[in-house]
């Protein structure tokens, strides 16, 4: 019997790609059938690389060529796996945006003790200062020190309509909005929750607040690298992080590993660069005296060992304690050594966003212009 390859063709529509919903002579998978006789050769490309989908496939044309063709004829399959090319790994956005927001910078330590918050609090008046609208969430669950530090300690968040929803109303303090756990526990009281609440109560923060519109909001994230940060991280798209360190040996093997989280493959968020915290002590006798306490530049050559920029250095000054503790942060005063370390820090961690954003699509990149002074943001 002459077998008709027009017929082979008809039959082998019966037949459903897998993985794909489309019959193979549609999907294109059929890429050649020779005719010699009663023997029909068959050349079929699948993507599917499993043993069991090439079994298949071949099953169901001998079967469909048999029962619609010719019930005697000879059949050779050969199949070929084309598999898609992997994807390039590219930065993804993770989490759920928020409404108005445009940045949104973590700052961490790998240990506690190294002054992240204090970092932190100045990064943030210093944005401020340069006419920025900055958020700060005090996500220290466990320890948190914002409202001491903004002097807002006694202050309560309210509750405010917005679109027919309440939310809460961030404090504002020195032209920062700030939200806390630390706002709605008394001061004596210690936070002892499981992972799962302390969560919760972020996602509350972090969702539930009337923030507006801000140009920046700061991440105060716990020391370490824990359930906390991976909830944070999960939960919103950072557009990069900031690790401080002091420069000893014990602070730096922490900060490595905080860095070293930010950057495995599962969580992938940019690391903005390393900030080295308390990194020479200068009396106030002997303004042009700078004593290494805690060891020379440890921090910067780590930054240049882990291939990541370094921000800047914050010296030891006692002011910067003081300030915290009173409720004014350090960065406010003006035409002093102090300030002009933070600001300094704060064009460093402006920059490397700028940088950090060109590399995302411009649906997903906050366009800020040059800095000028680090005091322009182009709005969309």
């Amino acid at each position: 019997m002459k077998i008709d390859k027009k017929e082979v063709l008809k039959a082998l529509e019966h037949i459903t790609v897998p993985g794909e919903g489309q019959n193979m002579v549609e999907a294109g998978a059929v890429k050649n059938v020779q005719i010699f006789g009663d023997e029909v050769e068959i050349d079929i490309t699948i993507a599917n690389p499993s043993l069991q989908a090439r079994k298949k496939t071949e099953v169901e044309i001998l079967k469909i060529i048999h029962s619609e063709v010719y019930e005697k004829a000879k059949i050779k399959i050969n199949i070929k796996v084309d598999a898609p090319a992997a994807k390039p790994k590219v930065n993804e956005i993770k989490g759920k945006p928020i409404p108005g927001i445009k940045n949104i910078v973590a700052v961490a330590s790998g240990k506690g003790g190294v002054g992240k918050s204090t970092v932190t609090a100045n990064l943030a008046v210093t944005l401020a200062k340069m006419g920025f609208k900055v958020g700060l969430l005090d996500a220290d669950i466990y320890g948190p020190s914002m409202p001491i530090m903004f002097d807002v300690a006694n202050e309560k968040p309210l509750a405010v309509n917005v679109n027919g929803k309440s939310k809460m109303k961030p404090v504002e303090s020195y032209g920062v909005k700030m939200l806390s756990i630390g706002f709605f526990t008394q001061p004596n009281q210690a936070v002892i929750w499981r992972g799962p609440m302390a969560s919760k109560a972020l996602n509350q923060m972090i969702f539930d607040a009337a923030w507006g519109e801000l140009d920046f909001l700061l991440l105060d994230l716990p020391p370490g690298t824990g359930d906390i940060h991976l909830s944070i991280m999960q939960a919103m798209p950072i557009t990069g992080a900031v690790v401080v360190s002091t420069p000893q040996e014990v602070a730096l093997a922490d900060a490595k590993k905080g860095v070293a989280m930010f950057q495995q493959d599962s969580i992938n968020v940019p690391v903005l660069g390393i900030v080295e915290n308390m990194a020479y002590f200068t009396p106030e006798e002997l303004p042009k005296n700078k004593y290494y306490i805690f060891g020379k530049e440890g921090a910067k050559h780590l930054s240049e060992d882990l291939g990541v920029p370094f921000l800047g250095e914050i010296p030891l000054v006692q002011s910067i304690r003081e300030a915290g503790d009173v409720g004014r942060p350090a960065a406010l005063q003006t035409a002093t050594p102090v300030e002009e370390a933070f600001e300094e820090l704060t064009k460093s961690v402006v920059q490397e966003v700028v940088s950090r954003n060109k590399s995302l699509p411009p649906t997903e990149a906050i366009k800020i212009t040059t800095m000028a002074g680090c005091s322009a943001v182009k709005k969309k």
